[in-house]
């Protein structure tokens, strides 16, 4: 299926947009207008821009349904400022609760359950529930259109972070695995983000990954290494050469078995290999390839 967006409707657009540009993050804005009234809003339309300066940015899109303005861009441009909640697990049904479009002047912290603890540098409230909590000054607003779903663009600097000491490790830095984040899909749809379903990529920094342009033609050309294997093979600084002290009595018997036969010890070797890249063995899944180079 091929989608001209033009041809869409607005409800069309958001629905296929949001389905596919997922997970995201969801922040929980709390801001306040010249009156003194606080407002509670979710927005997953929200990442990290800048960390020198430190900028976040969100949306509150204008409504698809009747082209109205959310009470949380009438609060921004009237206060401009914004704490922003980092959503977790355990608060998610609340937040959906505080996405209701009560009244203006409703307290989404009352209706939700949460509650309201005084921030120290601006005047909107933080949301006690959540484990991380940004005090922010927007330093824009941008309009991005007039129509409905037409989005918002708040640009807000973070100028203190307020972090739960159980999130943090010995080293008082934080342990992902302990945030339990959660994240927006599309339609009712969200997932969870924990322990068990994380994982770690090694990221090249000052030293670069060979690519697999250079990988030897049989590893590239494998019938059973993935493109996500390739990719952890290339990623070493340089190529690999045999270690004859690597000891592995798998690959001893794969090559004392299929020695005869190079298809079938090419093919062992690469099932061999594929297992000990899922683990993240990259310099063994190494070792055990050379042997069929």
């Amino acid at each position: 299926m091929t989608l001209d967006l033009a041809g869409l409707t607005a409800a069309e657009k958001q629905y296929f947009l949001q389905h596919a540009i997922a997970p995201r993050p969801i922040c929980l804005a709390s801001t306040i207008n010249s009156e003194g009234e606080i407002n509670l809003s979710p927005f997953s339309f929200f990442n990290l821009f800048s960390s020198n300066p430190p900028v976040v940015v969100f949306s509150p899109a204008r409504r698809v349904r009747d082209n109205t303005t959310k009470h949380t861009l009438e609060n921004i441009l009237e206060v401009p400022e914004v704490v922003i909640n980092i959503v977790t697990f355990e608060m998610v049904q609340q937040v959906s609760l505080a996405s209701c479009e009560y009244p203006k002047g409703v307290d989404e912290f009352y209706k939700a359950g949460f509650t309201a603890e005084p921030a120290s540098l601006i005047r909107p409230p933080m949301v006690k529930e959540s484990p991380i909590k940004m005090e922010c000054r927007v330093l824009e607003v941008k309009s991005l259109g007039t129509e409905g779903g037409a989005g918002n663009l708040v640009i807000a600097e973070v100028i203190r972070m307020h972090i739960n000491d159980e999130l943090l490790d010995g080293n008082r830095k934080m342990d992902q695995r302990k945030i339990n984040h959660v994240a927006r899909l599309g339609g009712d749809w969200y997932c969870a983000v924990s322990e068990a379903n994380l994982f770690q990529v090694e990221k090249p920094n000052t030293r670069l990954g060979i690519g697999l342009d250079s990988l030897p033609s049989s590893i590239r050309n494998s019938q059973i290494l993935t493109g996500n294997h390739l990719g952890q093979l290339a990623n070493v600084h340089e190529m690999p050469v045999v270690d004859a002290a690597y000891e592995d009595n798998h690959l001893r018997q794969i090559i004392q078995y299929y020695s005869l036969n190079p298809d079938d010890m090419e093919k062992e070797l690469h099932l061999h290999a594929k297992k000990l890249l899922d683990f993240g063995l990259v310099r063994e899944a190494w070792q055990v390839l050379l042997a069929g180079v």
